[in-house]
């Protein structure tokens, strides 16, 4: 494991929900360590008021392979509308700055963000078309052109095998930087993997989210980074919710340098062991984002279960829900709340019910929470004090579950979601000023 300096504090473990289990065959080091062949850097470029506002990571291997995935909303930045142009399977680079999502900017958007590829792809000697941008911040400012490249050209001297002040220029209203490095045995030999992300409010993705930049040193085909890195994004960072607002900017960029001189095959046994490590470490960077939702003090869980058409919409109304959100943040097990969200997600035509007219009966949920019954077949139980009691304290701790059990059977799915607190409010209410 790479030494901490001296008199420096330890950093806590990465793998710390119960929701998550660390890989057997990943070792954690420093969560700013980067994998063989990667560089990065952050400065302060003036597009934040105070603090580092513009990164860049970079592969100096030029064999590098890559995958991405993006928002999926109509409206879009700049910066994905330049990044989606690029060759998305052998990037080397990014630029990503916070400050400013330079969205809604028309063509001088887009000029801003193809002028930092055009920049980034001088300064590295590399083609323009290897590089990726990203941008968050607040929506509908232009973005400060000069103070970007500006930045930009610090960043690019000032590279270094860390990702220290990169993970630290990605940030917003992030309490603290997101970030993780693991050394991960695979069956050939060791490779590392890590991770350096960003988020904590318009959390609600589809098949993205936020921004997450993801490095292994090693040596990854293009199409098995890309079906490794859609497969881990969807069991992770797209089932999370801290708002249920889709993202104009949500940017997911993996790289992989070879550096390690390990190889991984498509269908190997490599590559199950490199996926499941990508898994793990992409759950718990999910939970980190969901628990420092703007405002957040608790995180929850909700699975669902039913039939397949039906398991989605139920579990995200129940996330998206401000007032099962409000409840969680107050621990207070109000479960009618939780078949209020469940209820509205199919108002017309329940599962299970006919669909040439209104049923006369209710739908008939099963509803656990923190595995205690409280409703089953529609019914809510019988609760005596005691009971009572020992539900308000299972829901007061730091991460809590919802289990939902509706007609039908084929489908399950789970998403994590944060509180809502005064805190969300006040923030947003002053965001822009």
């Amino acid at each position: 494991m790479t030494a901490a300096p001296a008199g420096a504090t330890r950093a806590a473990p990465f793998f710390r929900s119960r929701w998550v289990d660390r890989p057997a065959h990943a070792r954690e080091l420093e969560p700013t360590a980067l994998p063989a062949g990667f560089r990065s850097a952050g400065v302060a470029a003036g597009i934040k008021p105070s603090g580092l506002d513009v990164g860049l990571l970079v592969s100096d291997a030029a064999g590098t392979t890559s995958a991405a995935r993006f928002t999926s909303s109509a409206v879009i930045g700049a910066p994905v509308a330049a990044s989606r142009a690029a060759a998305l399977d052998r990037l080397r680079a990014v630029v990503a700055s916070s400050g400013n999502a330079n969205v809604a900017d028309g063509d001088r958007g887009l000029e801003t963000a193809r002028a930092a590829q055009t920049a980034a792809a001088e300064a590295l000697g590399v083609e323009v078309a290897e590089i990726g941008v990203a941008a968050t911040g607040v929506i509908g400012r232009e973005l400060p052109r000069e103070r970007l490249l500006g930045g930009l050209e610090r960043a690019a001297a000032e590279l270094a095998g860390d990702a220290a002040s990169f993970s630290e220029a990605l940030l917003t209203t992030d309490r603290a930087p997101k970030r993780t490095c693991l050394e991960v045995e695979l069956p050939s030999g060791a490779v590392r993997l890590a991770a350096q992300a960003k988020g904590a409010g318009m959390i609600s993705p589809a098949f993205a989210t936020v921004l997450c930049f993801l490095e292994t040193d090693a040596s990854v085909a293009a199409p098995t980074l890309d079906l490794l890195t859609g497969v881990t994004v969807k069991r992770s960072l797209d089932r999370i919710s801290v708002d249920g607002q889709l993202s104009t900017s949500d940017t997911v960029i993996c790289l992989a340098s070879g550096a390690s001189g390990v190889r991984v095959e498509a269908e190997s046994d490599d590559e199950l062991a490199l996926g499941e490590a990508m898994d793990a470490l992409l759950r718990q960077l999910a939970l980190e984002v969901v628990g420092d939702g703007e405002g957040a003090g608790r995180v929850g869980r909700v699975i669902v279960r039913g039939a397949a058409e039906a398991v989605e919409p139920a579990a995200r109304a129940i996330a998206d829900s401000p007032l099962v959100k409000t409840a969680l943040h107050g621990a207070d097990p109000n479960f009618g709340r939780v078949l209020q969200a469940v209820g509205a997600a199919f108002a017309g035509t329940p599962p299970g019910h006919a669909e040439s007219g209104p049923d006369p009966s209710s739908l008939p949920i099963d509803l656990e929470i923190e595995g205690r019954r409280v409703v089953t077949g529609g019914v809510s139980a019988a609760l005596d004090g005691a009971e009572l009691r020992a539900l308000e304290q299972a829901v007061s701790g730091a991460e809590v579950e919802y289990l939902v059990t509706l007609p039908g059977d084929g489908g399950e799915t789970e998403v994590f979601f944060s509180d809502l607190s005064h805190d969300y409010v006040t923030l947003n209410a002053e965001y822009t000023t």
